[in-house]
């Protein structure tokens, strides 16, 4: 069975960055565990500014940890995670997460693993999967601001006592209404977040594909959609309060913008992951699935 989509490696391993999760103090023992691993091989590991700040050591920008950088380590959840795949999405560096968090669907490494991990990683013994991200255009007189979406841009009611209205368009024609809390619009990856406790599909996450899932509709006829990355579609709201959400990270106001349009991002994020590591058996571990 395939459960990876390429057999890329990282072509030299000098210099490691890493990122933290935010105002996070007790991760300095991770810090100084990788800091003596990477010493062994004679490879520099450096810490963009806000995590040295928790981890008491020196800094680097971010864009410098970057562009330095062979990999990226990204310690503590998957938010922490999503955010540096986000952030240094033009870099285009493979991540390795290491778990520091709650739930661990992205980041597998824990800290009994570190040592064992690291050593792999200079025996080439591991893998490094491609997951596509959404590019988020906004859209406003003729204007346009990009970002992207590693997860899900979701589209939601701005209160409890109000309803969301939001229409989407392919190729500049009404394909649906959709009317009530709201709609999530979900990469694979993304598909086991907000989109599973919608009620969406739970999709492999090595699939290319864009997954529309109401939240809570007011018609009965209202169903998930997948659609293929080589649609565009285009978002549009008449209640303007109505509010855009990305990664559940960065919030904006509908009524700032004309409309929003989602598409596949023309870069996809790349993590590392342990050579046997299987989806389905995360999925079996985190879903409870197989449980009597």
């Amino acid at each position: 069975m395939k459960i990876t989509d390429t057999n890329e490696k990282l072509k030299q391993i000098k210099c490691v960055g890493l990122a933290s999760k935010p105002n996070a103090t007790n991760l300095t023992p991770y810090y100084k565990k990788l800091k003596e691993l990477f010493l062994q091989y004679n490879v520099e590991l450096i810490v963009e500014t806000k995590s040295a700040k928790f981890l008491g050591c020196e800094s680097v920008s971010f864009e410098d940890m970057c562009k330095r950088s062979d990999f990226l380590i990204s310690l503590g959840g998957d938010g922490t995670l999503i955010s540096l795949c986000r952030k240094s999405f033009e870099y285009e560096k493979p991540i390795l997460g290491i778990y520091a968090g709650q739930l661990g669907f992205l980041t597998n490494i824990k800290f009994e693993e570190i040592d064992s991990f690291i050593d792999d990683i200079f025996n080439k013994k591991y893998k490094i999967d491609t997951r596509m991200m959404l590019e988020v255009s906004l859209h406003v007189k003729g204007k346009v601001e990009k970002l992207v979406a590693f997860n899900d841009v979701v589209f939601s009611r701005p209160k409890l006592s109000s309803m969301a209205t939001i229409e989407a368009y392919i190729d500049d024609e009404l394909m649906n209404s959709y009317y009530g809390d709201g709609l999530i619009v979900s990469t694979p990856t993304g598909s086991t977040a907000y989109n599973v406790s919608a009620g969406g599909p739970v999709v492999y996450p090595l699939t290319k594909a864009i997954i529309l899932t109401p939240v809570c509709p007011h018609s009965l006829t209202q169903r998930p959609l997948v659609l293929p990355v080589n649609f565009e579609i285009k978002f549009k709201s008449s209640n303007m309060d109505t509010v855009i959400i990305v990664d559940g990270q960065d919030t904006y106001s509908m009524g700032d913008f004309d409309y929003v349009s989602v598409k596949i991002a023309p870069k996809e994020a790349k993590l590392i992951h342990k050579i046997n590591r299987n989806h389905f058996k995360v999925l079996k571990e985190k879903l409870h699935w197989g449980k009597k």
